[in-house]
């Protein structure tokens, strides 16, 4: 009999453990999880290394250390023209997964009902689950990801509190367009409803530029945006997320967030302060460098036989396997990890209405090294014989 909460039961392990498991019993490549296998710039390690030995190692401020706070503020504003006071509309995180808890948790109550885009990334649904919501969920298609706005609309009514919102989009890629939200805006501002916006991908883009949603009219004070500076600095291992927003919306994920892990590791905080108030041609190299990765991957799996679709934003390539015979996504999944030595994704735990068209979907990572991804090349082509 099982003792894990009813609530998330359902859920069982997410796919990202279980893939990479199998990658390391395989000595497998693992394009399947979402982690650099190259560090971070020096300069941010060497920033952490100062703040450890200069003595901030006590709890920081549960909303967030002073001056990565601070630096959060002058980074939206430099990018986005956002005012944020950094003592009221700055929450900080253990990374973007516990502010999308804390946001959940804070905002939303049992019966609200919270629309979502699958493939749903694997937390939202458990989050909604455990505070007794119900998720409206509205399909992106391969293969492009079209939003299907008729379908949409009638996801919303007098119930809806909450749009929780990816863009750019993981796992499909697709960057919603300045048209894709200002159609998702007018009908929040119909029926009062709340956003919460993950976008901690948002400088990782191609061939478009991401638009936040709460730089439209209107929106700066309705929308609780999160965003990673793991993501963005390759240091996913630190933990460091973070949330802007009119002062009500962080106040109630602090609700939750003060309950949770109260406070985020306070050197590394002091590091990401430092990270966040990098030049802006920091940002132009990380994405020149993912896009020569990005490049190499597509054209491995085109190689390899794999239909894709381009992805516009994130380090995530969807391909199409159904031509391959397998019964499942899942199978393939398993199938190429241990017989091919590359790890990917299933996608099917993405899709929770369970379309059989939808099963038949993988995807892979490009936040790797080029002679990682070459090599994974060197071995996917074996599909193609």
């Amino acid at each position: 009999m099982s003792v894990t909460s009813l609530a998330l039961q359902p859920f069982g392990t997410t796919i990202f453990a279980d893939m990479s498991a199998l990658a390391t019993a395989h000595d497998a490549i693992n394009l399947g999880q979402g982690f650099p296998d190259f560090e971070g710039p020096e300069s941010i390690k060497e920033a952490a290394i100062d703040a450890l030995r200069s003595g901030s190692n006590q709890y920081a401020r549960s909303q967030g250390h002073v001056p990565f706070v601070e630096a959060v503020s002058r980074k939206v504003e430099r990018h986005y023209g956002l005012l944020r006071d950094p003592m009221t509309e700055v929450g900080v995180y253990s990374g973007a997964t516990e502010a999308l808890a804390a946001a959940i948790l804070g905002l939303v109550d049992r019966d609200d009902e919270v629309i979502v885009f699958e493939p749903v990334y694997d937390s939202y649904l458990p989050l909604l689950s455990l505070v007794g919501a119900k998720p409206r969920i509205a399909s992106l298609r391969w293969p492009d990801f079209a939003m299907d706005r008729e379908a949409v609309e009638g996801l919303f009514n007098d119930k809806t509190k909450l749009l929780l919102l990816n863009t750019p989009h993981n796992p499909s890629g697709k960057v919603f367009s300045l048209q894709d939200l200002m159609f998702l805006a007018e009908l929040c501002d119909r029926y009062g409803v709340l956003v919460v916006c993950d976008e901690v991908y948002e400088h990782l883009t191609f061939d478009c530029e991401h638009v936040s949603m709460a730089t439209l009219p209107g929106f700066e004070d309705r929308v609780l945006t999160i965003s990673s500076t793991g993501k963005t600095f390759s240091m996913t291992g630190w933990k460091i997320g973070y949330a802007h927003g009119s002062a009500p919306l962080i106040a109630a994920a602090q609700s939750a967030h003060q309950f949770l892990t109260f406070a985020t590791a306070t050197p590394l905080q002091q590091a990401m302060a430092f990270a966040l108030d990098l030049p802006l041609s920091f940002y132009e190299g990380f994405r020149a460098e993912y896009t020569a990765r990005r490049h190499t991957l597509l054209q491995a799996l085109e190689q390899a036989g794999l239909p894709t679709w381009a992805p516009q934003g994130t380090y995530f390539i969807l391909s199409h396997i159904g031509h391959l015979g397998f019964y499942s996504d899942r199978d393939f999944a398993h199938y190429l990890t241990k017989e091919v030595g590359v790890a990917c994704i299933p996608a099917s735990p993405f899709y929770p209405t369970g379309r059989e068209e939808d099963m038949q979907l993988a995807r892979f990572a490009f936040c790797k090294r080029l002679p990682t991804i070459e090599a994974a090349a060197n071995r996917l082509v074996r599909l193609a014989t």
